[in-house]
């Protein structure tokens, strides 16, 4: 009771309903993403959303491990979500947490409507994602940046999945929330679209809200999605920019030696 009466206490706001790192309600964290990030994976994403930062690696379609839990239709989709023992200010047990275990479930259901899984029948596709630092948001940062690394490994997907949060804070609803905002607001709203698709593979709530401040919310999450999902292609169309770059420039080099 003595937490919850100390975090009632700070003012997320000030007068002019700008945040405690100078945001305004509607502006996401600074965000950087990577791909291609890991040598040794098929495929692989970086993210940094505010001060969280995020690694994602993908795995298959490869031959899956016990066999008796692979499915004669579809491949089986993994996803496993693990947070460093540094990752946050008290030092994390390595060993999975209740939480961890949970937010692998969900980053999984929230991944796979956009998989074609039945290109890939008896087959394994594994996601790990590791939590360097946490600040608020891992679930939205980690499901952005496993599809994008889903993307760099050359699966296919039916649109990639930009998820991003909004909550209460302060009776005022607000994107992004950092880890400040989420354990002292009033409530949190994860959302994960797949824009092209219009579809919405993840919805969830802690706290409490109205109907409208519900509504607002996840109209203030999905723009957020929506802006996510450009850095996310910008990023993939990047890539293969740069290689292509590079493979004429391996060209004209070997024209040069030629002649």
């Amino acid at each position: 009771m003595e937490d919850i009466h100390i975090s009632s206490q700070i003012k997320l706001l000030t007068e002019e309903n700008l945040r405690l790192d100078g945001r305004k309600l509607d502006e996401l964290r600074p965000i950087k993403l990577e791909v291609g990030v890991l040598s040794r994976a098929d495929g692989s994403a970086y993210i940094e959303q505010g001060k969280s930062k995020i690694l994602a690696a993908v795995y298959g379609p490869r031959e899956l491990h016990p066999r008796h839990l692979a499915q004669p239709d579809e491949a089986l989709l993994q996803c496993v979500y693990r947070m460093a023992t540094f990752s946050v200010e008290e030092r994390k047990s390595p060993a999975p947490s209740r939480r961890e275990t949970e937010l692998s479930k969900v980053i999984t259901e929230a991944l796979a409507p956009a998989v074609f899984l039945k290109y890939f029948p008896r087959a394994s596709i594994d996601v790990y994602i590791q939590v360097i630092q946490a600040d608020g948001g891992t679930r939205c940062s980690s499901i952005t940046a496993a599809s994008i690394a889903l993307a760099d490994a050359g699966i296919p997907l039916r649109d990639l999945v930009a998820a991003c949060a909004a909550g209460k804070i302060d009776e005022k609803i607000a994107l992004d929330l950092s880890d400040v905002e989420d354990k002292n607001g009033q409530s949190d709203l994860p959302v994960a679209i797949m824009p092209r698709k219009n579809l919405t593979t993840l919805l969830q709530m802690d706290g409490v809200m109205t109907k409208e401040e519900f509504s607002e919310a996840y109209e203030l999450a999905v723009k957020g999605c929506q802006k996510i999902y450009e850095m996310q292609r910008e990023v993939l169309i990047q890539k293969y920019i740069n290689i292509q770059d590079e493979v004429s420039e391996e060209e004209e080099n070997e024209q040069s030696n030629g002649d």
